[in-house]
């Protein structure tokens, strides 16, 4: 239940590189750090699209097995073979997307002068990782049954750092 609550709850509220849109614009935490010339920005656009079109039926395909595997899950006697069946295939395309993620993330730092990829690193790594990094501050939290005041609900993470 704590990981439907986080994804439902929590991945609303922090960015990451979860690809579920694209936009074309630049993104409000990243703004131009990277100094993209007019070119350049046309060029990562670009690339940008194609690898939202080309990852977004793997996407797909994940939230159809994981509403297949809550589905399964829920029932009173839930079928394991079947669990684990669907938690396999939710892997391997969970791995090819993260596979074609850095091939994408690579594809950008080509784009990029050094001082660019520099810059990109940076901000990759500091999206790609904001994600894990909360979910490592929620285990130092109290549970809400050990909480005084768990009358309120679950306890909200503290805001992302600018």
């Amino acid at each position: 239940m704590g990981v439907l609550w986080w994804q439902n709850y929590v991945n609303q509220r922090y960015q990451s590189v979860e690809i579920t849109r694209f936009y074309s614009g630049t993104s409000p935490r990243g703004g131009n750090k990277l100094a993209l010339t007019d070119q350049q920005k046309t060029a990562f656009r670009k690339l940008r699209q194609e690898h939202f079109r080309k990852t977004m039926p793997a996407v797909q395909k994940i939230i159809e097995f994981k509403k297949e595997m809550i589905s399964e899950a829920v029932k009173p006697d839930p079928d394991l073979q079947k669990l684990s069946a669907i938690a396999d295939s939710l892997g391997k395309r969970q791995a090819w997307l993260e596979k074609d993620l850095a091939l994408h993330f690579h594809e950008l730092a080509m784009l990029c002068t050094l001082t660019q990829r520099d810059s990109l690193k940076k901000l990759l790594s500091n999206i790609y990782t904001v994600r894990y990094q909360k979910m490592t501050l929620w285990k130092g939290r109290p549970h809400r049954e050990d909480r005084e005041d768990n009358h309120r609900g679950p306890i909200p993470p503290s805001a992302p750092e600018p």
